[in-house]
């Protein structure tokens, strides 16, 4: 028996289910890491080209109204592998890099949901959800004691938080990849170690990128680039930046080729676009708006090269790929790397206001593509009402697998709506920004609660959407939130706030 299946013991296959088996297809998640709404030519970028990307689109189905939950990283891949709202739980905000598993084992997750119906499960790329049992207290020189193995995933091989964070390692098994005996690991987010170099006191020695001041990305310096955090030793285990993606690429493809005469699952966050942004040689300077172009550009490679595998290993056609991003877009976010002045006319959270961090759409306004060859009609644009809440739902929909009773309390099977057949999608989807304040969307209307904060982030430009009193807006008429209508139509204001007061108060089965 699964170990997991102890602790749930109701996971299984539901009700004819079993005789599908064979039919079901592999499922690849393949997120990207603050992608913007805008940044892809499919959905109408024109400074920067995705053919792969476009490509996958037109042969799938495209949705233009999907919304992560948060508008930041640790929150929004909480909620996507849990199908809870991050603000449900304290301790989901943005995560350091020696910070405790933040999902814990007695949490029933997605990989769950796959892994008890009889997929091999993998977690492949940025993880940012904590590692080991106890923060701050890792031994990074043994085997962690809590893993993504402890959720459900049969493999993983992951970067620890984020390419901006220590330790600049990957982790493969619960070990650090490469690891270097010769050159022992520390890492502390309280304090540097003696004798070693920082961006601040040592800013000759930022070979690769110069930081941006005051974004606190002055901490050790690896490769040439200043993190956030305190790291001593790696030695050869330690990754350069510009090879993140092949390396990811390699993971990926060697998971899927051991697994294609089985149905398999496959989590897979790249690094692209988060900063720093330094792809690797052959995409620098290919793209007009610098390194964060080159980097969309490196994206889309590296989804050519999934799709491309896929084909080879003869196993594309009930394969089930979504492409997507964990929040919203930033362009300058701590580094000089000219984002910001180099743009243009793009647009990268697309039509909407905002951007990462924030409570205006932007920030949670997502990519969203499914791609399934033998299921789902070439061509279709939907503009259903989506949510990446929706993920353990409506995937254990799609291979048959009934949730453990209080499991997964947010999350509802849309599956009808993510294969094109039904148009209409979610009722409702609800955002957390940065300062855990909360947005309530329908259709028509977006309900904004009051927030504490300044209403323009200082150090990415960004706006926030903070405000003292309640902000309502009328997406159906105009998808950029620039006219507040709260005294005009209080009505629908208050509705909407006692529904997200309401979901607020529900109270998780445990």
């Amino acid at each position: 028996m699964n170990p997991r299946q102890i602790l749930f013991p109701c996971i299984g296959l539901a009700a004819g289910a079993i005789a599908q088996t064979d039919q079901r297809p592999n499922v690849i998640f393949l997120m990207a890491d603050d992608l913007g709404y805008g940044d892809l030519s499919c959905y109408g970028a024109t400074r920067v080209e995705t053919p792969n990307i476009d490509s996958i689109a037109r042969n799938g189905i495209r949705f233009t109204d999907c919304h992560a939950v948060a508008s930041t990283s640790t929150p929004s891949r909480f909620s996507i592998l849990t199908g809870e709202y991050c603000f449900r739980r304290t301790g989901t905000d943005i995560a350091a890099g020696n910070a405790a598993m933040i999902i814990k084992p007695e949490q029933y997750t997605l990989a769950d949901v796959f892994q008890s119906a009889g997929y091999r499960t993998a977690a492949i790329g940025k993880w940012h959800l904590g590692l080991g049992s106890v923060s701050g207290e890792q031994d990074w020189n043994a085997e962690l004691d809590c893993t993504p193995r402890d959720i459900g995933f049969d493999y993983h091989y992951l970067m620890a938080a984020t390419a901006d964070r220590v330790p600049c390692v990957f982790i493969e098994q619960g070990k650090v990849e490469n690891y270097d005996p010769s050159a022992p690991i520390s890492v502390s987010y309280k304090q540097n170690f003696e004798g070693e170099p920082t961006g601040r006191d040592n800013p000759e020695l930022l070979t690769k990128l110069k930081a941006s001041p005051n974004h606190g990305h002055d901490h050790s310096i690896v490769n040439g680039i200043g993190r956030i955090g305190y790291m001593k030793g790696g030695g050869k285990a330690l990754w350069r930046d510009e090879d993140i993606a092949d390396s990811i690429i390699a993971k990926s493809v060697k998971f899927m080729a051991e697994n294609k005469e089985n149905p398999f699952f496959m989590y897979l966050c790249t690094n692209d676009i988060h900063v720093p942004r330094y792809p690797a040689d052959r995409f620098r300077g290919k793209s007009p708006m610098g390194l964060r172009g080159d980097a969309i550009l490196q994206f889309d490679y590296t989804v050519g090269r999934i799709a491309a595998a896929l084909d080879s290993l003869g196993i594309a056609e009930n394969t089930l790929l979504v492409i997507t991003s964990d929040n919203g877009p930033v362009l300058d976010d701590g580094y000089q790397d000219e984002a910001a002045t180099l743009v243009g006319s793009h647009k990268p959270g697309g039509p909407w206001r905002g951007g990462k961090y924030s409570a205006f759409e932007a920030g949670t306004a997502v990519p969203f593509i499914v791609n399934w060859p033998a299921r789902i009609k070439q061509g279709k644009v939907s503009d259903a009402l989506v949510s990446l809440i929706d993920n353990v739902g409506t995937f254990a929909a799609l291979v048959g697998v009934e949730i453990p009773v209080g499991a997964a309390y947010d999350s509802q099977n849309h599956l009808s709506t993510w294969l094109g057949e039904d148009g209409k999608g979610r009722e409702f989807v609800v955002e957390m920004a940065l300062s855990r304040g909360l947005s309530y969307r329908t259709k028509e209307w977006k309900y904004i609660e009051p927030m504490n904060g300044e209403p323009l982030q200082r150090l990415t430009n960004i706006e926030t959407g903070y405000l003292a009193s309640p902000q309502l807006y009328n997406i159906g008429v105009s998808k950029y939130e620039g006219e507040n209508l709260y005294d005009s139509r209080r009505d629908v204001a208050e509705k909407l706030a006692q529904e997200l007061n309401s979901l607020r108060q529900m109270k998780p089965e445990r």
